[in-house]
């Protein structure tokens, strides 16, 4: 059988379609204004810098304001705290984005749990996480919810199925298993110290690659038929599973790249303009 390929740059492009409507909508009731996504850049990195740059990018496509804060390598865990209270209490802002990592010397932990829930359409916070795993509302981290919205798009059955999730990360592996048992899977949490490993992936009816190690889940592990999931990118673009050889044999599968990756930042977006209609709408 020829797997059912998960094209997540198709279903972000429709979704971006579908947000721009919206947009027009809002700036016609509000007389001209957007929901604006505040983006937090500290430091130089240059990956971190292409990544807030990509996620301005896609504001601008929708028709949507973005706020551009950035600051400095020396940036205190003090600072970063006042600026993200000024925003929190910025009416103008609908979400914000606080870009990972941070100088080493900065609190992460505090400034991601500083930001207001309301605003928080990133779904990096304690609060949004614990409220999401009780199924109360909240936005959900945007790599597990966009993987969420794909997977649901494609008419990929989670209620009953055992799906096992390989990384344990507080932004991916965490909220990605709580997010398909809420969708009423069956879920196993492995990892790179799991034993026997390939024993647990064997039995999986979905598996989720986010262990962050190239092909670290061999394509052998895998059975027949089921639905494959890799939230990896490594260079040479090859992502946590070995996917190759399960082409012909699995039922779905996440290009590398062109899956999870456009539909995290798509999620993102999603979540700046629903808080945004909440808001002004």
């Amino acid at each position: 059988m020829s797997a059912l390929l998960l094209d997540g740059k198709a279903l972000a492009k429709k979704t971006e379609e579908e947000l721009s409507q919206r947009i027009a909508a809002l700036k016609e009731k509000s007389g001209g204004q957007t929901p604006i996504l505040a983006t937090i850049l500290v430091g130089a990195d240059p990956a971190s810098a292409t990544y807030v740059k990509m996620k301005g990018n896609a504001c601008t496509r929708i028709g949507m304001d973005s706020m551009k804060v950035e600051m400095s390598e020396a940036t205190t865990t003090e600072e970063l705290l006042a600026k993200i209270d000024e925003l929190n209490n910025n009416d103008n802002v609908h979400g914000i984005l606080l870009q990972h990592p941070v100088p080493a010397q900065v609190d992460e932990r505090a400034c991601f749990d500083a930001i207001a829930l309301e605003k928080d359409v990133d779904g990096v916070t304690c609060l949004g996480f614990g409220r999401m795993s009780m199924g109360e509302e909240a936005y959900g981290c945007a790599t597990p919810k966009g993987i969420m919205r794909l997977l649901e798009a494609y008419d990929i059955e989670l209620s009953g199925k055992h799906a096992v999730v390989v990384g344990r990360s507080p932004i991916l592996g965490k909220p990605m298993a709580m997010m398909m048992l809420e969708a009423n899977a069956t879920v196993t949490i492995c990892h790179s110290r799991t034993q026997n490993l390939a024993e647990h992936i064997k039995q999986a009816d979905i598996i989720v690659g986010a262990v962050g190690k190239p092909e670290f889940i061999k394509a052998d592990w895998i059975k027949d038929g089921a639905v494959v999931v890799d939230a990896g990118y490594h260079p040479g673009g090859v992502g946590d599973i070995e996917m190759k050889p399960l082409l012909e044999r699995v039922a779905a599968y996440t290009p590398v790249p062109g899956g999870v990756g456009p539909m995290t930042i798509n999620t993102l977006i999603y979540q700046s303009v629903d808080s945004g209609e909440k808001k002004m709408g």
